[in-house]
């Protein structure tokens, strides 16, 4: 006779594993809709929302390696909400912080969840991969008007896809590419046809939104991938097949980009933005000229000056985050940026070659991370949700390899 308290467990497994997929399979709708946000608040917004609320009422557990993360992300948003308090007009400053605190609450849930199972990266990338291959078709028959309404995936003779910035779109393009490539390089040769098609897709897209940014994001991010995976792989064919891959690869992306540069608007256009220093950017005023003057400015204001205010004395906005951490966040909010920053990769560097069911994952999204970093000099990628998936994608590996470890130590006592 099987007592109440035995069969229990037999009556709930079914019913958690099922929760747990559903739950899997509308993290991956989430993360696929991060990759329409032409008007605000997005799809990707408000499904995010109701998801982590329905998550923590099924009980979403932070585990002592995430949070670390969840404590800088608070002293972050104790920093901007500081902040508000110098604004003689608040205008639209709580609204700001309300996103930045949605973002960092978004970053901790991709952490504990990854945490809770490491094969939902899988799903996370494959879905993050189809949203990038269909706004990157968007922006691309957008740009050369072969869909109606194409205004709509455009910006200054840009692509932009399903994004309100180019300069948003090409970087989000970042970690698909990489996950391709490393499709590419790993797995057996009858896949390729479709994850080729893919990338040139994305490379096109890429380089029709005409953001220096993204071009040298995703440029620098597939070199450094292959780079990190010949320090991995040992094997002399294996190393031979990356070189050989990596170089058809680089020929065939950019036989496309000739293609596409026999369009005069193309190639009008292309000529325009190869030049390393724009007027906007040198000029008087121009974005490193205010990058001076704010950092300037910031030391004297210990409490920064609130969200969206530099924009009001300024031509522009910051179009760098460690400034904008300093003026949106002040003082605290910078150093716990900074302190997050620099964590996050240190802990990404420490685990990155570990052999682990994870490990490709943590690879793409370390490797991704780092290019957003330096992209943040010229950039704000301070309310980029992407980026902020890539920092609970990073601290979810994390916590990952030290449960890995406890449950190892665990069975070495038994």
């Amino acid at each position: 006779m099987i007592s109440a308290t035995a069969s229990q467990p037999i009556i709930l497994r079914p019913q958690l594993a099922a929760i747990s997929l559903v739950g899997s399979g509308l993290v991956a709708t989430a993360v696929f809709l991060s990759g329409f946000v032409i008007a605000e608040p997005a799809p990707y917004e408000l499904f995010m929302a109701g998801l982590i609320g329905l998550w923590a009422l099924f009980g979403l557990r932070i585990s002592r390696h995430v949070a670390p993360l969840f404590a800088l992300l608070i002293l972050f948003m104790v920093g901007g909400m500081l902040s508000l308090t110098v604004m003689a007009d608040l205008a639209t400053g709580p609204m700001y912080m309300a996103v930045s605190g949605f973002l960092a609450v978004s970053a901790v849930f991709f952490a504990a969840i990854i945490e809770d199972r490491h094969q939902r990266l899988r799903l996370i990338f494959n879905a993050w991969t189809a949203a990038a291959v269909m706004t990157s078709l968007l922006g691309i028959l957008g740009y050369f008007g072969a869909i109606p309404g194409a205004s709509y995936f455009t910006l200054y003779d840009r692509a932009k896809g399903a994004f309100q910035d180019p300069n948003v779109f090409g970087p989000f393009l970042a970690a698909p590419v990489l996950y391709l490539v490393h499709g590419l390089l790993t797995q057996p040769i009858r896949r390729a046809p479709f994850k080729i098609a893919g990338l040139l897709v994305l490379a096109l897209g890429v380089f029709l939104s005409f953001s220096r940014a993204a071009w040298a994001l995703n440029l620098f991010c597939v070199i450094a991938l292959v780079f990190v995976m010949l320090l991995k792989e040992r094997s002399g064919l294996f190393r031979l097949r990356i070189l050989v891959l990596a170089l058809g690869g680089l020929l065939f992306v950019a036989a496309v980009l000739v293609a596409a540069l026999q369009s005069e608007q193309v190639a009008s256009l292309f000529s325009s933005r190869t030049q390393l220093v724009q007027d906007y950017d040198g000029g008087h005023l121009g974005r490193f000229d205010r990058h001076r003057i704010g950092f300037l400015l910031s030391m004297e204001k210990p409490l920064g000056i609130g969200p969206m205010v530099f924009s009001t004395m300024f031509p522009e906005d910051e179009h760098n985050v460690l400034l904008k951490s300093l003026t949106s966040y002040g003082w605290l909010g910078f150093v716990a940026y900074v302190t997050l920053i620099l964590w996050t990769l240190a802990l990404g560097f420490c685990f990155l070659l570990r052999e682990r069911p994870w490990q490709p994952y943590l690879m793409i999204a370390w490797v991704t991370l780092i290019g957003h970093v330096g992209i943040g000099n010229v950039i704000d990628t301070d309310h980029w949700r992407h980026f902020y998936m890539l920092l609970g994608i990073v601290w979810g590996c994390a916590a990952l390899e030290y449960r890995s470890r406890w449950q190892t130590r665990a069975e070495g006592l038994a």
